[in-house]
């Protein structure tokens, strides 16, 4: 397990109560997992991040190192190292 501090912006710091929040995950994991895992840790950001298919909204956006994660060549099966820096803004923040 390694951790991984997520920075949230906007509307999203104040459901998390902090900008920052760190997560443990296990080697391997995703940026598809760690949605999953801030979804259930902050339920209230389900309507700020998810469509109605529960997939990452075209709006919201989560940058890896600065890149925005569905640009990245595996989009959200991109798997995390701790050395990322990870960035989630809400729907409509852009």
């Amino acid at each position: 397990m390694f951790p991984l501090k997520v920075n949230f912006y906007a509307s999203l710091r104040k459901i998390s109560g902090t900008k920052t929040v760190e997560f443990l995950f296990a080697p391997g994991s995703t940026v598809r997992q760690l949605l999953q895992d801030v979804i259930t840790q902050f339920p209230e950001m389900y309507e700020k991040l998810l469509d109605q298919q529960g997939e990452l909204d075209r709006h919201a956006h989560i940058y890896i190192n600065g890149r925005n994660c569905l640009l990245l060549e595996n989009g959200l099966a991109t798997s995390l190292l701790p050395s990322d820096t990870v960035d989630i803004f809400p729907i409509g923040h852009f």
